[in-house]
């Protein structure tokens, strides 16, 4: 390992430690949520609401030194709200570009489920090919660029469920659970704390995740793990050819192409942050459930009986063995 790959390594390391001094007990959360922070996956965090999910976003912004824009998705937010739109200029007589705040480098779309489908349709072009349209011009976002989105479980009253197709382009759903009960010790001490008011360091340029995500993409991934990779995904779309003919009842689509490759890139970050430049079975079995859960599209009985994503993944875990082993 190099000089500058070491050095990056422990600004890794040091981004744990900076969000750990402010956040209590979301170690999984952050590991998450640096994998798609240094491969370019956007990422949608679920949980009722006081789980710091915001608050952790927050925190990992600012240890980062790049843009940084936190929107607050609510029912009366319109697409121009988000993009941009053109308005008209009196004194030259023709129509400017006025860009939206989604011109930045990590975007922050809190509660994004509270907001109508068109809102949340903007996002699309934004979030799959990082440009948007206004008018008649395509605008590139920033490099690096990130959604990592928040949203309230959609029993809650006043949400809306998020399109599939939004859905998919996120690389992880993370759900955020209730802390143990020493976290929630901590979070009762500091948080009643008057004088406690930490200001994280700045950590990471946005050259040094550019160059992270240099060093993610060289890591090595043997042809037989890749094969593994796709049997996993297939075994979402035709249970019963993996002897998964109960979850094949319950399964209506599985999971699209991005799963695959979502999977494949967050192994080599796996592997990288263990300081490792080749992926091991290990890397790639952690991160499937956080990748599929949100893509396999379960029918009314999956719902009627109680089953979920989450146990289908695990079925498909302790079914699909690696070839040539």
């Amino acid at each position: 390992m190099s000089s500058s790959q070491e050095e990056l390594q422990e600004k890794i390391q040091l981004v744990f430690e900076e969000v750990q001094k402010v956040v209590v007990g979301q170690d999984y959360l952050v590991n998450r949520l640096l994998i798609g922070l240094f491969t370019g996956g956007h990422i949608l965090l679920e949980g009722v609401p006081g789980l710091a999910k915001t608050k952790t976003i927050n925190t990992l912004a600012q240890v980062l030194e790049m843009g940084f824009k936190r929107l607050q998705f609510t029912p009366d937010l319109l697409p121009a709200d988000l993009i941009g739109t053109m308005i008209y200029n009196q004194k030259s007589g023709d129509f400017e570009v006025k860009k939206g705040p989604i011109f930045s480098n990590l975007i922050l779309a809190d509660e994004v489920n509270r907001a109508p489908a068109k809102v949340q349709s903007a996002l699309l072009e934004a979030m799959a090919e990082k440009q948007v349209t206004i008018g008649a011009e395509t605008y590139p976002l920033e490099k690096p660029f990130l959604v990592m989105a928040t949203q309230n479980p959609v029993e809650q009253e006043g949400t809306y469920p998020l399109p599939e197709a939004q859905v998919d382009r996120f690389m992880m759903k993370i759900f955020v659970n209730y802390l143990d009960k020493k976290s929630e010790l901590e979070v009762l001490r500091r948080m009643t704390d008057l004088e406690w008011d930490y200001k994280p360091k700045k950590i990471l340029s946005s050259e040094d995740i550019l160059k992270i995500r240099h060093e993610v993409n060289k890591v090595e991934i043997s042809d037989m793990l890749e094969r593994y990779i796709v049997e996993l995904v297939f075994a979402t779309r035709f249970p019963e050819e993996y002897g998964l003919e109960e979850e094949a009842h319950y399964v209506q689509f599985g999971v699209s192409p991005r799963a695959g490759i979502a999977l494949y890139n967050a192994a080599k970050a796996n592997a990288y942050f263990d300081g490792r430049d080749y992926v091991l079975p290990d890397d790639i079995k952690p991160m499937v459930n956080d990748i599929f859960n949100h893509r396999i599209i379960l029918n009314y009985e999956a719902d009627a009986d109680g089953v979920t994503a989450k146990q289908i993944v695990e079925r498909i875990l302790s079914k699909v063995a690696i070839a040539g082993r």
